[in-house]
């Protein structure tokens, strides 16, 4: 096929050789007028006007309005606030995230999180270098009640493994629709209810206008005494000087937090010196073969795409998520 006759479309990312590997393998390069960009590039005029499909990370702002003949956004992540608040960004396009990349990684990571919280190998780690011989009694993970706010694709394979480590599940969902392993799900007008429940409150929320903020002091009145909170979303779902003040009061037992406001967390930020606040470098979801994951995810968008059929994991701006 000729080239001209080829849609172009831009692989704007550092590893764009994956994603190019991954269309020869599935016999679409062929079909394609593939370009490639780092991030921190910007690709010629000529490959701005021509491009209808673009994988990237946010690019930056104003590009889009150089791209004429742009359809389809291919983000590199689940999460897509820094899309939606682009005023670039035409209502006609369409975009689809990489929602489902962290299925297998992001719940091993709350886990480890929850046997950090419970067991004391941090605490036999640095009393070995002393010597010390010092017993401690590990608190089970059976029995107790893990909440989930936010049952998508994480949240529902965490169940499923929580509830092999006998751990009772309830949850939040939009569509409070029974979940397999979760004993009950609760609709976004019970999360009172659910927060007074768990012993475990775990956030995997999407950020938007709705969840802004949306543990408060109000929300951490709310929890059980003695309950953890987990944040493996978004910061900005945390009012920082809510969490603290419950943390020191002792109104709750800690936090596990693995996504911040800022990023990276600035030096002076409180959290870092908060007793009973464990802050983690936005490691939920790192996994090493990631960029093959979510090349599977674009591959398969891009044969429907190029067939003309709906797209998967298409974003809905409505919801910002």
């Amino acid at each position: 096929m000729p080239e001209s006759s080829r849609p172009l479309v831009v692989l704007w990312n550092n590893e764009a050789e994956v994603y190019r590997q991954a269309l020869e393998r599935a016999g679409l390069a062929s079909r394609l007028d593939l370009r490639t960009a780092r991030q921190g590039e910007t690709p010629s005029d000529d490959v701005l006007a021509d491009a209808r499909a673009i994988l990237a990370w946010p690019v930056p702002g104003g590009i889009l309005d150089r791209m004429p003949r742009l359809e389809w956004i291919q983000t590199l992540s689940a999460g897509v606030e820094a899309w939606l608040d682009r005023p670039d960004l035409r209502p006609q396009l369409v975009m689809t995230c990489a929602r489902g990349v962290h299925r297998t990684q992001m719940p091993e990571n709350i886990l480890a999180a929850i046997f950090h919280l419970t067991k004391h190998f941090a605490t036999f780690v640095e009393n070995q270098k002393s010597h010390t011989w010092s017993r401690r009694m590990h608190v089970p993970i059976a029995g107790q009640t893990l909440g989930i706010i936010g049952l998508g694709t994480i949240g529902q394979e965490l169940a499923r493994k929580a509830a092999a480590l006998e751990m009772r599940v309830i949850g939040v969902k939009r569509d409070p629709t029974p979940v397999a392993h979760v004993d009950r799900v609760y609709g976004p007008e019970a999360l009172d209810e659910v927060l007074g429940q768990s012993d475990y409150v775990l956030i995997l929320l999407p950020l938007t206008k709705e969840t802004d903020g949306i543990m408060n002091a109000a929300r951490f009145a709310a929890m059980r005494p003695g309950a953890y909170l987990l944040n493996f979303a978004r910061g900005g779902l945390i009012v920082d000087d809510d969490l603290i003040a419950a943390v020191k009061s002792r109104r709750i037992a800690g936090a596990v937090l693995d996504v911040f406001r800022q990023e990276p967390l600035p030096a002076a930020h409180p959290f870092w010196s908060t007793e009973g606040i464990v802050v983690l470098p936005h490691v939920g979801g790192i996994h090493p073969q990631r960029d093959e994951l979510v090349a599977e995810l674009f591959v398969d968008n891009m044969r429907r795409w190029l067939d003309g059929a709906p797209l998967t994991m298409v974003v809905d701006r409505a919801r910002g998520y």
